[in-house]
């Protein structure tokens, strides 16, 4: 897997994992602290790895430590737990609003890499963007919900595994259909 695959599925982990350890044992502001120390340490260490930082990492760790900071000034960790599920609904936009302007997110990035496509892929490709655009929002709201009601631990869980899980299975499900849609072209 790649660095920017990697950066995608465990970016803004460690953060999430150091606030939600921290906080258990020494309270929300430790737990906040901690958790936008490991967001600036992840920016850090991928411009000393890699000479350059990913926009998805600068975004998701830069939302981290500004909710974290909201957070700290309200003495609620609630703002730091909405991370998730913003860039969540950030991206269900995105994929949304590049389905909408008929130039799929998804599409785009696969010709970017030189990726060439018939157009009835691209078609495909089309509605599988609207669709993954649909699978964020509803893990949006699901964390949006986890933040206010679950434990830290629990929103922790599904912020970490929950959404990796899902995603890999709704993958999983997504080409399943592509393939049999593809044969049915054959």
């Amino acid at each position: 897997m790649n660095s920017k695959a990697l950066g995608f599925f465990f970016g803004g982990l460690l953060p999430v994992i150091a606030f939600t350890v921290i906080e258990e044992y020494y309270g929300v502001m430790a737990g906040l602290l901690a958790g936008m120390v490991f967001g600036c340490g992840e920016i850090i260490f991928e411009l000393y790895k890699y000479k350059k930082i990913q926009r998805i990492t600068l975004i998701g760790n830069g939302l981290l430590i500004g909710l974290g900071v909201i957070s700290l000034i309200s003495s609620e960790g609630i703002w730091f737990k909405l991370q998730p599920a913003i860039m969540e609904g950030i991206f269900a936009i995105v994929l949304w609003g590049s389905w909408a302007l008929k130039k799929p997110l998804l599409v785009y990035l696969a010709e970017q890499q030189g990726h060439q496509f018939p157009l009835i892929i691209k078609e495909k490709m089309s509605g599988f963007t609207f669709r993954i655009g649909v699978f964020f929002a509803i893990h949006a709201a699901l964390a949006t919900w986890a933040a206010f009601s679950w434990s830290t631990r629990d929103w922790a869980l599904l912020k970490g595994v929950g959404l990796t899980v899902s995603f890999v299975l709704y993958l999983v499900i997504e080409g399943f259909i592509l393939r049999r849609s593809i044969r049915k072209i054959d």
